[in-house]
């Protein structure tokens, strides 16, 4: 294969022999495996002919080609068959497959007379498009028709994933999202070679999946009541106030997104997260809990309800499901049956995370079942739970999947985890033999503020892109052949509509597509940061939205020997200008300019920054208040 490849790129291009492999400096996202530029480029023509098998198989990638080709150029596309010829671009199947492509890598050729993708499977072929739609004008982005000269330079490009599991979570439990948005989700995601949705599908704002022999888990359970504000502190409902906010997924909504994923070289993972964060279910089938009274809850609607403190997590009202009754059981294998026949991928996540046990604690059943199961603590009580689960799971024809607390009493013998709370759960779970995803909230949370925290929803920690561009999934201890990859995660407490479920995916979504896709020695900040702000511009054409974040400063007030309040810049990106003002009107590039710590004057209420590049703005007027400063420095300048 190797040496039809090289045979065929010199008939193609005549000038090869010129070419050489550099340190890209296009704005490729995630950084291919290795990248040739060559002179010249190519010029798209007013009728395309895309070359390719007709075959089901790959209809769902000459559809996707088509559909952005004569979207935004207007251009007359049409398909062919291999035989067909000549083609403006051909996509091939290898006939013998390339070991070291497998089964998502792509060869991407681009000569001044054509463009040919190769490849051992369609996915491939897919992503080796999302790869040259990069190539294309950010226009190739739009919905509407551009008259331009469409152009790609000529480039030969080896590309291949270095993790199977690349994925992004996206909380549809807190606040529900339409199954268009979920769509939208998935489209913006497979740009840029994601192919794991992991869907939180419960929790205890709603449950979003119809079960069909389980009806008041939507009927009720997917329903509260509309707040607006800071989710975690709304006051608490009144009789009066409707339970209409919320909705779910009919088992056809889910079966069409399973489809929808699969024509995009996707797979849906589904969680239902027990036993904690299951008041949803509690208030549709109170029989489920282990407390007196659950018939009187109902489903949250982001009231306070969660205490988190070091001796432990407390809950205000018993919202885990009863380890020690049959009914659990049978609850969960009626769910299970469903859940595993909607979803074709082959886990199923069970959650396991922030299990409050105050209530367990004090229930004559759970009591009585330590002392027949022999068990010491109530992680033990949760061991004893997940085991029974995985094995239910497991009879489904399923994998079992749970966050790391799932570690804590011991693990089931197939369990695999997902690390989120840092890595260590993720290294012990590995050394232990268990299959491991890494999403820690150190690198892979998106739903903490990614500026300060005057710009931003408060949530109680901040992660900029240039700390998520950190995200290594294999630390040093853990067992690599173990790791199946990583994902980010994106809870949506604080998320209300899908504008900012777009706003706090992107940029740092690039960041986490790089860390699982590039290979680990190609990952530069340096060269990643000019290529995020380049698919700001595309994002821009597609009228998706993104948060500038990265051109926002940090803040860092200290105070002098002499008792004087002074305040610190730090930039992400170096090559911006800082521009302040603290008399109240609003600065521009003729106002001071930062270039040392600066002292705040002793009346001031306000100070005012924004960044520039050379003349031209680039970052959002930030209004800091003094008070806010002043705050900070008794938590030793953090926000």
């Amino acid at each position: 294969m190797k040496k039809l490849s090289l045979a065929f790129c010199c008939c193609f291009v005549s000038f090869l022999s010129f070419s050489q492999t550099t340190k890209s400096t296009l704005a490729i996202i995630p950084e291919p495996v290795k990248t040739i530029t060559k002179p010249g480029q190519f010029i798209l023509p007013k009728n395309i002919t895309i070359q390719a098998s007709l075959s089901k198989e790959m209809t769902p990638v000459t559809d996707y080609l088509r559909k952005k080709l004569s979207g935004a150029t207007g251009a007359f596309v049409t398909v062919k068959s291999k035989f067909a010829t000549p083609a403006t671009i051909k996509l091939l199947l290898n006939t013998k497959a390339d070991t070291v492509l497998d089964k998502e890598g792509y060869l991407l050729w681009v000569g001044a007379k054509g463009i040919v993708i190769r490849a051992n499977e369609p996915a491939g072929l897919f992503y080796g498009v999302q790869t040259l739609m990069q190539l294309f004008p950010k226009e190739i982005e739009s919905a509407e028709v551009h008259h331009i000269k469409w152009t790609a330079p000529c480039v030969d490009i080896t590309d291949y994933p270095r993790f199977a599991w690349r994925g992004l979570m996206f909380d549809v439990s807190r606040h529900f999202f339409t199954k268009e948005e979920v769509k939208q989700y998935i489209d913006q995601m497979v740009r840029y070679k994601f192919n794991l949705l992991h869907m939180h599908l419960t929790d205890d704002e709603g449950w979003r999946i119809e079960i069909k022999s389980l009806p008041r888990l939507t009927t009720v359970g997917a329903y509260n009541v509309k707040k607006v504000g800071e989710f975690g502190n709304f006051s608490a409902p009144t009789p009066d106030e409707p339970r209409t906010y919320g909705g779910f997924y009919t088992q056809d909504d889910i079966r069409e997104l399973v489809q929808y994923g699969k024509d995009h070289f996707l797979n849906i993972l589904p969680e239902v997260d027990v036993p904690g964060h299951s008041l949803a279910a509690v208030v549709a089938y109170p029989e489920l809990s282990a407390t007196p009274g659950a018939d009187k809850y109902q489903v949250r609607s982001g009231e306070h309800m969660m205490d988190f403190g070091a001796g432990g997590i407390k809950a205000l009202v018993d919202n885990t499901l009863n380890p020690a009754s049959e009914k659990t059981y049978e609850f969960l294998d009626k769910v299970m049956t469903e859940v595993a026949q909607l979803f074709p991928f082959g886990y199923i996540h069970l959650g396991g995370d922030e299990c409050a046990k105050s209530f367990w604690e004090q229930s004559a059943e759970v009591k009585a079942l330590m002392q027949k199961e022999n068990l010491k603590t109530m992680e033990e009580v949760q061991s004893y739970f997940e085991k029974r689960l995985e094995k239910i799971v497991e009879s489904k024809g399923k994998k079992f999947m749970g966050w790391d607390e799932i570690i804590e009493g011991g693990l089931g013998p197939k369990a695999a985890v997902m690390s989120w709370r840092g890595i260590q759960g993720g290294i012990t779970a590995s050394k232990l033999g268990h299959e491991v995803v890494m999403s820690p909230t150190t690198f892979a949370y998106l739903d903490y503020m990614q500026s300060d925290r005057v710009m931003e929803p408060h949530v109680y920690a901040t992660l900029r892109l240039n700390k998520s561009y950190e995200f290594e999934p294999v630390p040093d201890s853990a067992d690599s052949k173990l790791i199946l990859g990583g994902q980010a995660n994106l809870w949506t407490e604080q998320v209300f509509n899908f504008r900012q479920v777009e706003y706090m995916t992107w940029p740092r979504g690039f960041a986490i597509a790089e860390s699982v896709w590039s290979p680990k020695a190609k990952k530069d900040w340096n060269t990643f940061y000019p290529k995020v702000e380049k698919h700001f511009a595309r994002f821009n054409e597609a009228e998706v939205k993104y948060a500038p974040s990265v051109y926002d400063p940090d803040f860092k007030p200290k105070m002098t020997a002499d008792n004087k309040l002074t305040v610190e810049f730090t930039n992400e990106i170096p090559d911006l200008d800082i521009y302040y003002s603290f008399d109240n009107s609003y600065p521009d590039r003729f106002y001071p300019k930062y270039t040392s710590a600066i002292e705040v004057p002793k009346d001031a209420t306000q100070l005012r920054v924004i960044t520039y590049r050379g003349k031209e703005p680039v970052g959002r007027m930030i209004t800091m208040p003094v008070a806010e400063l002043k705050r900070r420095l008794g938590k030793g300048g953090q926000q």
